[in-house]
């Protein structure tokens, strides 16, 4: 479960996005850090029971920095007012799809796939799709892939095929996306139940079967 203090701190971070405050709460920030790390690990080591690939990483990898890159944003705030987790393959640095886990007051979600792939990463996923359309339809129309996450990706998409796939290909709207992601919204509440690891699983068990087909596609562009 995520512990309470963490969405206490996370509320009082939205108030008070200052470097003043957070130097005076940096205890707090350090426990909240140290808790979901340990959080991370044990999801970490669940997902080695059925992805042992994506579990080669480590919760320190894995973790985003609370720190915003405020270099090239007109939003000058300096911290995240939320904690998150990618873990994957090289974690959260990685190339691989993966597993992720978002935590905010009002907007939590479990997300995953890959998202903002290189170009090349992009087309050779596009094509596997393509030459393996039914196994691709299988895995998205699987009941247990729709009861998380419905009959959509998510993300952006092209307004026409992408260049060097036939327009008429009957599936094109599946090669149309930017990203290949997958997301569930998460109630607070969700997040703080005892079981909420149970429930971390379930969704990412459902979440398998399409980044191990993503993965077969990284892994073959990199060939």
């Amino acid at each position: 479960m995520i512990q309470p203090e963490t969405f206490q701190f996370l509320k009082d971070l939205r108030k008070n996005n200052n470097k003043d405050w957070f130097d005076a709460n940096r205890n707090v920030y350090k426990q909240v850090k140290g808790q979901f790390e340990h959080f991370t690990e044990k999801v970490i080591f669940e997902i080695g029971k059925f992805d042992k690939e994506s579990s080669y990483t480590t919760a320190k990898d894995s973790i985003f920095r609370i720190n915003r890159d405020i270099r090239f944003s007109r939003d000058k705030l300096p911290y995240k007012n939320n904690l998150g987790a990618f873990i994957a393959k090289g974690g959260r640095k990685g190339t691989h799809a993966g597993y992720y886990i978002h935590v905010e007051p009002g907007g939590c979600f479990l997300a995953g796939g890959i998202y903002m792939p290189a170009a090349s990463v992009l087309k050779a996923i596009r094509l596997e799709i393509y030459e393996n359309i039914n196994e691709f339809r299988e895995i998205i129309h699987a009941p247990s892939f729709i009861q998380h996450f419905g009959n959509e990706l998510w993300g952006d998409k092209l307004k026409s095929a992408p260049r060097g796939f036939p327009k008429d290909f009957p599936d094109i709207e599946y090669l149309k996306y930017k990203h290949y992601t997958v997301f569930k919204n998460q109630p607070d509440a969700v997040l703080q139940k005892p079981d909420f690891l149970q429930e971390v699983i379930l969704v990412f068990q459902a979440m398998f079967p399409f980044n191990s087909f993503i993965n077969r596609a990284v892994d073959e562009s990199a060939a």
